[in-house]
């Protein structure tokens, strides 16, 4: 079998909103391929083969039909979206493109990682109240903007009418946004579009209810 023949790996978690991003576009772009789970948690220190593929010890990792790696999930998104342009996640003007790519940076950049597990365990241990405190306040102060942004630029869902990349990085943010008991009367728009994403097929085989990994208890 060639290596064009091959299919990609990706190496995720059920519940990484990274991980999840990822599983979108590929579902989006009717991309098959090899799924492997990886519990951060369970990791040990220089022992577990992941690291190898992963020195930094994050999800997801995006391996390529030729066998060439990606370990973040905006270089997987852009990578997936350049090699297969069906079904395109970008509008065509350029400053439209962007505007998208604005609303991804926000979450991408501004939000995601200042909530993200291994920061709430730095600055709250295992205290899990003081952690979803952490969690809410970011995630509210990175949606307070996003939210005026999207009464200008949103209609049925993100940006527009038609899914864009936005979309596939925002429902994630929501997804955790729920996870940790932030009131979204705040931010209806916000709401509204994301549970139209996330009632479209590709979000919902891509949802972390939907993956292997997912413990019974996880999937109510």
């Amino acid at each position: 079998m060639s290596s064009n023949d091959q299919k990609p790996i990706l190496y995720g978690y059920f519940r990484s909103g990274t991980s999840w991003r990822a599983r979108t576009i590929l579902a989006w772009k009717g991309i098959e391929y090899e799924n492997r789970f990886v519990d951060l948690a369970k990791l040990k220190n220089n022992e577990d083969d992941y690291i190898k593929v992963n020195p930094s010890r994050r999800v997801p990792t995006y391996i390529t039909p030729d066998g060439r790696a990606l370990t973040q999930s905006m270089a997987i998104l852009e990578y997936i979206e350049e090699t297969h342009p069906e079904r395109p996640l970008y509008p065509k003007d350029p400053f439209q493109r962007a505007q998208v790519r604005e609303l991804c940076n926000e979450v991408a950049c501004d939000i995601h990682p200042i909530q993200n597990n291994s920061v709430q365990a730095y600055v709250a241990g295992k205290d899990m109240t003081k952690r979803e405190e952490w969690a809410r306040h970011f995630i509210a102060r990175g949606f307070e903007g996003i939210e005026k942004r999207l009464g200008k630029e949103a209609g049925k869902f993100a940006y527009g009418d038609e899914i864009t990349m936005a979309d596939v990085v925002l429902v994630p943010q929501y997804y955790n946004a729920l996870r940790f008991k932030l009131d979204m009367s705040a931010f209806p728009t916000i709401e509204r579009v994301c549970k139209n994403a996330m009632a479209v097929p590709e979000f919902i085989q891509s949802s972390p209810q939907q993956q292997p990994d997912c413990p019974p208890e996880f999937k109510q």
